[in-house]
């Protein structure tokens, strides 16, 4: 399962963050602009505004049961890139794939890389559009 880590830059160890009531109901429309679909699946809201919301998050959900979601939309309704960590090269191609299918920047690094590649892709993180690596 992926660890979910989000953090704007400068900001690591600050206090958690209130949630803004303003951002929230723009959640749905993340979901609806990007996935197609109306409203979230049991206990992803919950897990986005803990996320949004500052708080150290951990999801457990099945196989199929919606997990990458409840780290992608916070990724969209923030500033920033999301940092999302994966064991397998594998998931990692597959994920950047299906967002790059739904017209969100995500790139990945790993083993396989060089290291003129990494530089490139963390160059395009801190100073291009990337929301998710």
């Amino acid at each position: 399962m992926p660890v979910f880590i989000f953090a704007k830059a400068g900001y690591f160890g600050d206090k958690p963050r209130q949630n803004n009531p303003c951002l929230l109901p723009a959640l749905e429309d993340i979901l609806r602009q990007y996935w197609g679909y109306d409203r979230f699946r049991p206990l992803q809201r919950e897990v986005i505004e803990s996320v949004l919301g500052g708080r150290d998050t951990l999801a457990l959900f099945p196989t199929g049961g919606g997990k990458s979601i409840c780290y992608q939309v916070p990724a969209l309704a923030r500033e920033g890139v999301a940092i999302v960590v994966s064991p397998l090269i594998a998931l990692m191609e597959d994920q950047v794939m299906q967002l790059r299918r739904r017209g969100i920047k995500a790139v990945a690094i790993h083993s396989g890389l060089r290291k003129a590649d990494i530089d490139r892709i963390l160059d395009n993180c801190v100073y291009g559009d990337v929301k998710v690596l």
